[in-house]
């Protein structure tokens, strides 16, 4: 059974850290690619970061350019999005997603991806 879960979520003030985790199972990890996405009250998902299957390709939105940084332990099978110098606007609920693919992976459009966890809650407020 294929199943991503989230976990890493919390209430952190401004300017700090948190890291995001994507453990994945039932599928040979490696083949896919994977993405986080988010979504903030009252507004749609967006794709935040992408990893292709060996981590050759990686992408930001331009929000996060510079503050996030994403990356993958294929031993582990997890996918990491590292994020610091938060800011309340960085408020939401993270997703990720995977798809199996050649080397690649996108942000956008988010039915690109065929697999989703159940997300994990950010909050960034003082």
């Amino acid at each position: 059974q294929l199943q991503l879960v989230e976990s890493g979520g919390g209430l952190v003030q401004p300017g700090g850290s948190l890291r995001l985790s994507c453990a994945v199972s039932g599928f040979t990890f490696d083949y896919y690619a994977i993405g986080w996405f988010r979504q903030a009250p009252g507004k749609e998902r967006e794709g935040v970061s992408c990893i292709s299957r060996s981590a050759s390709i990686t992408s930001y939105v331009d929000s996060v350019k510079g503050r996030f940084t994403i990356s993958r332990d294929n031993a582990k099978n997890t996918v990491y999005l590292q994020m610091n110098s938060l800011k309340p606007e960085d408020t939401a609920v993270y997703y990720c997603a995977a798809r199996g693919t050649p080397q690649q992976c996108a942000l956008t459009p988010e039915n690109w991806y065929s697999y989703w966890g159940q997300g994990t809650q950010v909050t960034v407020s003082s």
